[in-house]
């Protein structure tokens, strides 16, 4: 093992395990699945940090998908939303007329989704519902809700791993952990 990965380790303690995790993504897409029987969802993932859950997700969900991406950014270098939204680049897929999922790892404040979902809905999808690994109700800054979660975080802590970062590292860690000071 690297010293990278044994410095990680000791900074960490792990919240989820790789197959906690795994098995959470798994019931998820089956429950997509069943509400979208019949129809052939577009995936839009919200980067950075969903990459790696909506490549899990995407596997467990059994129906014909399309995968397209947004970027948008509030947190920079810091651990604490900007409350500023920009979004960075854009889908490339005509969603009119289309059942969107928006895809995303952690929903805190709303601010990202909220503002991610209004650029959405502005281009007339048939359905668009939300996707969230982790759910953070307690941070939320405006009245948002996931229609679909992994987990739902009861304590103020900043997460990393499986996608989620901090200052551009950590999101290799197969598991979901607490950065420790």
């Amino acid at each position: 093992m690297s010293n990278t990965a044994n410095k990680q380790k000791r900074e960490i303690e792990v919240l989820y395990s790789q197959s906690q995790i795994a098995e959470a993504v798994k019931r998820l897409g089956e429950e997509i699945t069943r509400d979208y029987e019949g129809l052939e969802p577009l995936f839009v993932g919200v980067l950075k940090g969903s990459f790696v859950f909506m490549a899990d997700l995407i596997r467990a969900v059994d129906l014909p998908s399309r995968v397209d991406f947004i970027t948008a950014k509030s947190y920079g270098e810091n651990t604490v939303s900007s409350g500023f939204v920009r979004i960075v680049n854009d889908v490339e897929e005509v969603i009119e007329g289309r059942h969107v999922i928006v895809v995303e790892d952690i929903l805190e404040t709303g601010n990202t989704l909220s503002s991610v979902c209004e650029v959405l809905r502005s281009r007339n999808p048939a359905s668009l519902k939300v996707c969230a690994f982790l759910d953070k109700e307690f941070n939320r800054k405006i009245q948002f809700y996931a229609d679909y979660h992994c987990f739902t975080l009861e304590e103020d802590s900043f997460v990393i791993g499986y996608g989620l970062d901090y200052a551009e590292r950590y999101r290799n860690l197969p598991y979901l952990g607490v950065l420790k000071d």
